[in-house]
């Protein structure tokens, strides 16, 4: 397998990124339109992500949000998004790089990406130190219908995703 020098891996993952971009900074102009709703999974400790030390605390690894009835001053730029939501009646804003989201999910209409969000460090531990780009994984298959809600505690979307469909992983593919 010959080198690949134009890196479709990254120029993938981020027009997909850009899809999320796109439908965000849509609802932030006009609002939610339908049924419309979504979960968005990231990871706290990733670079650039702002949250309250409350809920780094309580969320130390990764939380997923939901955009639905309760959300205000939400803003995208072309490197994230930040948003007020309320957790346990206490309101907080968080800013959020698209580099940190692991999964988006419009349950609405069963549609969803889900990203292999890596740190260098990791990736480059799994390739023997080698430096390794962010994996890319998306879910082509149907969901069922998820049970609709707005708390934000709720079962992380991508770790569904594992359990009921095939992800493929574009570093699978990459000569090593």
């Amino acid at each position: 397998m010959a080198d690949d020098h134009i890196r479709y891996d990254i120029l993938a993952q981020e027009a997909l990124r850009g899809v999320m971009r796109k439908v965000l900074a849509e609802v932030a102009r006009t609002g939610l339109p339908g049924n419309h709703h979504f979960f968005i999974t990231f990871l706290t400790g990733a670079p650039g992500v702002r949250v309250s030390s409350r809920l780094r605390e309580r969320y130390p690894e990764q939380m997923t949000i939901v955009i639905q009835f309760q959300y205000w001053d939400l803003k995208v730029t072309d490197t994230g998004f930040e948003v007020g939501l309320s957790f346990s009646d206490v309101p907080e804003k968080l800013e959020i790089p698209f580099s940190a989201v692991r999964g988006f999910y419009d349950p609405s209409v069963n549609f969803e990406l889900e990203f292999d969000v890596r740190t260098e460090t990791s990736a480059e531990e799994e390739l023997g130190g080698q430096p390794a780009s962010e994996a890319l994984a998306v879910v082509a298959e149907k969901k069922p219908e998820k049970k609709k809600t707005a708390e934000a505690e709720k079962k992380p979307a991508a770790a569904d995703a594992a359990k009921g469909a095939e992800v493929v992983s574009l570093d699978a593919f990459r000569k090593k």
